[in-house]
């Protein structure tokens, strides 16, 4: 057979398969005989037809390229020239489209398609062109009023600056005003130094930055990295931040494109990312160090490195950014951790600013994967620390202690390393005998923070103990006394929970809780020195004694509820802490008593538990944080965008609603404070247990809560990962369990939630507990699919090949456990009335398939029998051939029964329209008697 035949019938083929609706397939045939032709005219009436394949398929350069090849071998090709002006005006190309149109009108006049097409196009052209006529001035308008020196009009002003930033956030606007020379006019409102004008430009150019690579990259080249940083360390404190939000967004822009690039793209963009992220990021560096730049500005820096340095998990490889940072800027953050406020040539910084610098050394040294990396960053930290300490004198051995203060804060291994130097812990205790407050200030906070452990604490205790005391007793300035306390404080707890082991004789840390109770209430002192009095309590909870006064104190509750949502971030962990004793939510196991005596007979420590720290102890104190409105000072904790919100201190606050909501009366409470809100950013981000729990408590809430109220709108949905979160093999059975009872609610709320659920693949989760020996978690997980079962999806489940799905259902329908067979017969009864053809599967999963159906029928439960009762009414109606098993058994007497049970109309009715279908099949005769 020759080619060209081949070719014709191959084009016969591709037009019956497109008029089939097949356009993938036609395509394919079409190109096929496109290899197999060599004539010009055919191979146009090919192109032209495969064209019409891609504009179905809504490929629509490829449409217009094969138009494009039929119209150069006939130029009064009319389809062709259509199915261009279609691809054309697909692609945004109005004007050539309209040429096209225009084309084939002249070519065929009366043409009504044709016309139509045209004026359509024609109007669509004219509204475009209206509108960007009119965005063009706009833009050129409001940058002229905002550069303009001579005008005077602030509101004027303000409104164009307003309509840049509403512009600049849709695509079409944004791409505008960078066309439009946008970039250079906003860097001349950058450079009036004004504060509205600077305001105006940043806002802009967020707006053009966001997600989209290629313009970041070239706004980042016209503004420039030195320019970028230089408004970041202005002293206005919006133009900061404002500045901060720029950044980030460009941060994420290039970060975005570069994890693009990595995952197949061209070296050399890969490159360039890097390149702007490094020049950024060196940039924010040197500006910690700078003199010049404000305190505010700092604190933006680093929370931006906070952000932006670290790997978000460890499952990503590359942690290069980090050792970057290490190796060019470790000694630069550094410089503001060690800062000593009120020093000569100090640099500016707030009260955050030295807790942000530890939270940035912490996360930089946690990124670290190896032991040579880390002994790098050991010894860089000891060199700096060296650097100050010999040889500077007094003000340089400050430094030094100020460092290691800041280092035991973040990275703690790193600060024992450097209080092991030589002469350190010496110089601690020296200064803090010091006549000066500054000195003694710092002094007394490092040797809070190295008495951190069991070990230091008691070298301590015997060698800065009676120092503490005295300067507690005779310091006349309160802002040391209560900082000796919490030293104080910290040694006096350092048996933990374990009441047998405390350092301080009996009724000291009573003392001690009751002046930092004072302090706190204390007003007249300021907030900074307060929370070094939260400090102290975070450490003596742990006495039950002390947690008892404590929540019989309201005001004091109250004090430090007030603190925590304060400005001041750096008190959030001591909060958390507080509370994390004072409702015992810490990790504790209950000894093993064969341990407990060998360890008796070992004349081993065996820790004690205090008597008030039994669970109706704890309950109580639960009950009155609740009254002094704990859940609102923890959702405003949870808001904060601060550093100081570490995944530890999210670890605790998850802890603390996880005590919150035990009790199920306790649960709406906590809801309608803005609990349940709380707990989903807690439940996505913190640390691996601080998730679990919060994921646990957004369980208890949604199993006794109706779901829609407790979470409102759109956050239904966002519960429903941290939920399945709760059904992975390494989460405890009790964890397994109320994320089962959980999903159940919510399975049952509505089909878009239940997709969700799938979404998440959950149900081989929810399966596999299905098989559970624990007997509850096994009914919950029943229970559980029984929802899931109204998902089409799920149905078609049941009747995967190879599956035991369905038997499973069947051999749970006639178990001994009643609510494991209510749950499997209710899914069945489900099952078979949305899903007709699993009634045929039913007989051939088991033999024992006609028992079960029939021991439901005559259970003496009636929600069983009525169960049992629409499943065999449900198979009568899927098909004869299973209607005829039903009735050959011993079904038809029990129907016949159960349809005459007057106190159980349910049954009898599902039994009648059993009876009636056997009746229309012909397998049974209608009964005269019958109604």
């Amino acid at each position: 057979m020759e080619a060209a035949v081949t070719a014709g019938q191959l084009r016969k083929q591709g037009n019956a398969l497109f008029q089939a609706g097949d356009h993938a397939a036609a395509l394919a045939t079409y190109t096929q005989a496109l290899s197999l032709c060599d004539a010009e005219s055919e191979r146009a009436v090919l192109h032209r037809n495969r064209a019409a394949c891609y504009l179905k398929l809504e490929d629509y350069a490829n449409a217009e390229a094969d138009a494009s090849k039929a119209i150069e071998a006939d130029g009064r090709d009319m389809k062709a020239l259509f199915r261009r002006s279609q691809a054309l005006q697909k692609l945004g190309r109005l004007d050539q489209a309209i040429s096209d149109l225009q084309r084939c009108v002249s070519l065929e006049p009366k043409n009504k398609a044709f016309q139509e097409a045209l004026h359509t196009l024609g109007s669509s052209m004219h509204e475009k062109m209206k509108k960007m006529s009119c965005t063009d001035s706009k833009v050129d308008q409001m940058f002229q009023i905002l550069l303009d020196p001579e005008e005077k009009d602030a509101d004027k002003k303000q409104k164009a600056a307003q309509n840049l930033i509403v512009l600049a956030r849709e695509e079409a606007g944004a791409e505008k005003i960078f066309q439009s020379d946008g970039v250079r006019l906003l860097t001349q409102l950058l450079d009036t130094a004004k504060a509205d004008m600077m305001l105006a430009a940043l806002r802009t150019l967020v707006g053009l930055c966001s997600g989209h690579r290629s313009r970041t990259t070239a706004i980042l080249a016209e503004l420039g990295a030195p320019r970028l940083s230089a408004v970041l360390g202005v002293e206005h404190e919006q133009v900061s931040l404002a500045a901060c939000n720029l950044l980030q967004v460009m941060f994420d822009s290039l970060k975005e494109g570069m994890q693009k690039d990595f995952r197949g793209k061209e070296d050399a963009v890969v490159l360039d990312s890097s390149k702007d992220l490094k020049l950024l990021i060196k940039h924010l560096l040197e500006l910690l160090a700078l003199e010049g730049a404000s305190a505010h500005g700092r604190d933006n820096a680093l929370n931006l490195l906070i952000k932006v340095v670290p790997r978000k998990s460890p499952k990503e490889i590359n942690n290069s950014l980090s050792l970057w940072v290490i190796d060019q800027g470790l000694k630069k953050i550094l410089e503001v951790g060690s800062t000593v406020c009120g020093a000569q040539d100090s640099l500016p910084v707030t009260e955050n600013s030295r807790m942000s610098a530890s939270v940035l050394l912490s996360k930089l040294y946690s990124d670290l994967k190896c032991d040579a990396e880390r002994e790098n960053f050991h010894h860089l930290c000891e060199d700096y620390v060296k650097s100050w300490f010999e040889g500077h004198e007094l003000a340089g051995k400050l430094r030094a202690i100020q460092t290691v203060s800041c280092l035991l804060q973040g990275p703690s291994e790193a600060g024992n390393r450097v209080l092991e130097l030589e002469g350190i812990m010496d110089s601690v205790l020296s200064l803090c005998a010091s006549v000066c407050e500054a000195h003694q200030l710092v002094a007394v906070e490092a040797l809070i923070h190295a008495a951190d452990k069991a070990k230091r604490a008691s070298f301590i205790t015997a060698n800065g103990v009676s120092l503490l005391k005295e300067i507690y007793k005779h310091s006349e300035r309160d802002s040391i006394r209560i900082r000796a306390l919490v030293g104080l404080c910290k040694l006096g707890s350092a048996g933990g929970t374990d009441f047998s082991m405390k350092q301080f004789a009996e009724g000291s840390t009573m003392k001690l809780a009751k002046q930092c109770r004072k302090w706190l209430c204390n007003e007249t002192i300021d907030a900074g020195t307060r929370r070094w009095a939260v400090e102290g309590l975070a450490y003596l909870t742990f006495d039950a004694d002390v947690k008892e006064e404590f929540v019989e104190d309201k005001a004091a509750m109250q004090a430090m509820f007030h603190l925590a949502k304060s400005e001041d971030r750096s008190v959030l962990y001591a909060v958390a802490s507080t509370l994390v004793n004072c409702t015992n939510s810490y990790d504790h196991e209950e000894p093993d008593p064969q341990m407990l005596e060998l360890a008796k007979y070992a004349k081993q420590h065996i820790p004690e538990q205090h008597p008030k720290d039994k669970p109706d102890f704890v309950k109580r104190r639960v009950r009155k944080l609740l009254a002094a409105g704990v859940v609102s000072a923890l959702a405003c904790m949870v808001k904060s965008e601060n550093p100081a919100l570490t995944n530890s201190c999210r670890e605790l606050i998850s802890r603390v609603f996880l005590a919150l909501v035990e009790e199920a009366e306790d649960r709406g409470g906590v809801v309608a404070q803005g609990g349940g809100k709380a707990l989903i950013p807690l439940s996505l981000e913190s640390t691996e247990v601080g998730q679990t729990k919060a994921a646990q408590a957004l369980a208890k809430i949604t199993i006794t809560s109706n779901p829609e109220m407790a979470f409102p709108g759109e956050r239904i949905y966002e519960v429903v990962r941290p939920l399945v979160s709760l059904l992975h093999l390494q989460r405890t059975g009790l964890e397994n369990f109320e994320g089962l009872m959980a999903l159940t609610n919510l399975a049952g709320i509505s089909e878009r939630l239940r997709q969700k659920i799938l979404k998440e693949k959950a149900v081989p989760m929810i399966e596999g507990y299905m098989f559970e020996e624990h007997e509850l978690i096994r009914l919950a997980a029943t229970e559980c699919m029984c929802n899931m079962a109204m998902s089409k999806e799920v149905q078609e489940l049941f009747l995967a090949e190879g599956s035991d799905r369905l038997k499973l259902m069947v051999l749970y329908s006639g178990e001994e456990d009643e609510k494991l067979r209510r749950a499997a017969s209710g899914t069945l009864a489900m099952l078979t009335a949305l899903h007709p053809p699993i009634c045929k599967r039913i007989p051939q999963v088991t033999a024992h398939w006609l028992e079960i159906l029939q021991a439901l029928l005559l259970s003496p439960n009636v929600e069983l029998q009525h169960r049992g009762a629409v499943v065999v009414m449900n198979m009568m109606a899927a098909e004869r051939e299973v209607a005829e098993q039903l009735i050959a058994s011993e079904m038809l007497e029990i129907l016949s029964v159960l349809a005459k049970e007057k106190d159980k109309p349910r049954v009898a009715q599902a039994a009648k329209e059993s009876l009636a279908q056997a009746v229309a099949y012909g397998l049974i005769k209608p009964n005269p008697n019958q109604e």
